[in-house]
């Protein structure tokens, strides 16, 4: 049996910041939340991680949309590639995520997931950071709005198509991007809506009225928003403005300053409110390696100062950090370490209907935590109940 006490720290609670508490971790679960001079005195005996007050202790991040990280892409479609992401993420903060796909031939999208289906079944152990199930990205995308998607492998939305691809995913595909103004794109959100996944709005050049029939139909979300979509117009508010405008529409984040400026993070922050935002990192396999030339969906792509861009220059997604993500959007948008984390964990657990278990601190959920130093570094990650970080070692 596997128990670990961690005690003071300032801890993000479901409804409150609280100080001087204690949290009771057995066999991977949160069991126990209580103030500090309540401990009871069976539980001082067990492995007690002493927190700095000044320190925050909040519920591990869910990145709904990252490819890769040190080296290792989910388009690999291997064990060892899944589970370097999965060892790595920790160190940022992350406790779970959707391995994300790119546009590719069918015969490599295919192999990605049936590589992660064997991995959630067989290897997705506590101690590193939880594969959640798939984000398909692509290749149902509008070949305008392709950003560092390979265009030749781009296709209008085919709900058969899909319904294979998920019987290959062992119904693991839990969020697809689309661009619902193509053709059968409106009936393919309504598919996915009545399956159970969420259909992303993303590499779309659809206007005001497409964007409005999709949200009838069922869309919820906008990937990584400005980048890979028709942008906002006084006249026409294309699919950005729309994002803003529908309630119904979670949008993704890409807050590290090249993606999406500052002050649009703010303007975003002030349209939508913490509420209606998801931080992710679209982050390739560079993140966490130097600069050089890395692959993505098989196009090379050049990383230096912290930019990932195809040879033409088009961004190819970031080497962003979890924790960066939210370092700068509470420079940015100024606002709360309670509100960030709103959209770092709680959002992505409620999109993904798994906050039952992840996305905060509370008893009876896994216990997923992130221990972050004043200036949002990285001190300590807790992935079910198991150490799977710790700063220095």
């Amino acid at each position: 049996m596997s128990q670990l006490l961690l005690v003071h720290g300032s801890t993000i609670l479901e409804n409150e910041v609280a100080e001087s508490i204690y949290i009771y971790i057995e066999n991977g679960k949160i069991q126990e939340i209580g103030p500090i001079d309540t401990l009871p005195a069976h539980l001082s005996a067990i492995e007690t991680i002493e927190i700095p007050r000044e320190q925050y202790v909040v519920p591990g991040f869910i990145d709904v949309h990252i490819h890769g990280a040190a080296g290792a892409d989910t388009m690999d479609a291997s064990i060892e590639a899944l589970e370097t992401m999965a060892k790595a993420l920790p160190a940022e903060g992350t406790t779970s995520f959707l391995a994300t796909t790119i546009t590719q031939k069918h015969e490599n999208i295919e192999k990605a997931l049936k590589n992660a289906a064997v991995y959630v079944k067989g290897h997705n152990n506590a101690g590193k950071s939880d594969i959640l199930g798939v984000h398909l990205e692509g290749p149902f995308i509008n070949k305008k709005r392709a950003g560092a998607q390979p265009k030749e492998f781009i296709i209008d939305p085919d709900i058969e198509l899909f319904k294979h691809w998920q019987e290959l995913a062992e119904g693991g595909i839990k969020l697809v991007t689309v661009a619902p103004e193509l053709e059968n794109g409106t009936n393919f959100v309504s598919y996915l809506h009545e399956n159970d996944v969420i259909a992303s709005i993303g590499h779309s050049d659809a206007i005001y009225e497409e964007i409005e029939k999709a949200v009838r139909a069922g869309a919820k979300q906008v990937t990584h928003l400005f980048n890979g979509m028709r942008g906002i117009h006084h006249r026409e508010p294309g699919v950005a403005g729309s994002a803003l405008v529908f309630k119904e529409l979670m949008v993704e984040l890409i807050a590290d300053g090249i993606h999406v400026r500052p002050e649009v993070m703010k303007l975003v922050m002030n349209a939508k409110g913490s509420e209606g935002m998801i931080l992710i990192t679209d982050s390739m396999r560079a993140k966490c390696l130097k600069n050089g030339i890395y692959d993505l969906g098989g196009q090379d792509v050049s990383v230096s100062d912290g930019k990932a861009l195809l040879a033409d220059g088009t961004l190819a997604g970031s080497i962003l950090k979890m924790n960066d993500s939210i370092k700068n959007i509470l420079e940015a948008a100024e606002i709360s370490l309670r509100e960030a984390v709103q959209m770092a964990s709680v959002n992505p657990a409620k999109q993904l209907k798994v906050y039952d278990r992840k996305g905060s601190i509370s008893e009876g959920k896994d216990a997923d935590i992130t221990i972050l130093s004043k200036d949002y570094q990285v001190e300590m990650t807790i992935c079910r109940g198991e150490i799977a970080y710790k700063k220095g070692e």
